[in-house]
């Protein structure tokens, strides 16, 4: 099949890999340096976005927002009629309802997990479109992306969308309860390392066990697997959708501020201010564990 894959990130790049043993490939992004990977692995190399659609059976973009899609995609109308769109970008679940109604071929395929899994082929993996033949043809495309059991189809952008910002809701504040679990370990005397294994046995186990390598020191977090700048980029995306929300006459849900993903994001955005936005989310937990000795 001939593929058009727009946006060649570190995410977009092990997407994009997995697609080129079976898939004619040709790929854009608007840095031309990050398209290198792939042309070195055989994929051709657009000078712009509208020639690499050129004649493309299907269109996969992998953009680092919503913003990124209007401008690219929308504001161009860059996708021929009939032709599939593959959106993998983090977006709102407003913002995947308005480039359904733009392009009746959208279908939301956000990818869930960091770098490692994404190499593995091992991401969670939402498709989501009305048109059920589309929905089965895109979960077929997109399988070497996923853990078969994490790939999920459901009947609507929208919907794969609230699937993606739940998902990293979940990483931001487990994040943000590590680090506060460190700063309490800290203040009790205990080591790092001690914290983080007492916390193998409570809920937040996934994080501590996730994360525990870069508070250990033994990863850095340049270049990490998933940038603090992009994670507090979806956080807003999330409170923008709560703030956004009808009103409910029966009142608030309690919760319904997200304050504990607001802590997250000052967190986050305080790595991004200390000049640390393309390091990996991480971060946000080292002042602690640092001050520990570990």
């Amino acid at each position: 099949m001939r593929i058009a894959f727009l946006g060649t990130g570190r995410m977009g790049t092990e997407l994009a890999l997995h697609l080129l043993p079976d898939h004619e490939l040709t790929v854009w992004n608007r840095t031309p340096e990050r398209t290198a990977r792939l042309a070195e692995a055989g994929a051709a190399v657009a000078a712009t976005a509208d020639e690499a659609v050129g004649g493309a059976e299907i269109v996969i973009t992998s953009l680092f927002g919503p913003d990124a899609v209007r401008e690219t995609v929308l504001d161009a109308g860059l996708i021929p009629a009939g032709v599939p769109w593959v959106d993998t970008t983090t977006v709102s679940p407003a913002d995947a309802e308005e480039f359904a109604a733009a392009v009746p071929t959208y279908v939301g395929v956000p990818v869930i997990g960091t770098l490692g899994p994404a190499r593995a082929g091992t991401l969670g993996v939402y498709v989501g479109t009305a048109d059920e033949a589309l929905r089965a043809r895109v979960c077929t495309l997109v399988a070497p992306w996923a853990d078969p059991e994490r790939l999920r189809a459901v009947d609507s952008g929208r919907k794969a969308a609230v699937g993606k910002l739940l998902a990293n809701l979940a990483l931001a504040v487990s994040a943000q309860g590590l680090r506060e679990a460190l700063a309490l370990g800290e203040a009790t005397g205990t080591s790092a390392e001690e914290t983080l294994d007492m916390l193998g046995a409570t809920g937040l186990a996934f994080i501590a066990g996730m994360k525990g390598p870069f508070v250990r020191g033994e990863r850095t977090t340049e270049g990490g697997d998933f940038t603090a700048q992009a994670i507090a980029k979806d956080a807003r995306l999330m409170i923008d959708t709560v703030e956004s929300g009808p009103a409910d006459d029966s009142g608030p849900r309690p919760g319904s501020d997200l304050p504990a993903l607001r802590g997250a994001l000052a967190s986050l955005e305080a790595e991004v201010a200390a000049g640390r936005g393309e390091h990996d989310f991480s971060a946000m937990l080292l002042e602690e564990a640092e001050r520990t000795g570990e």
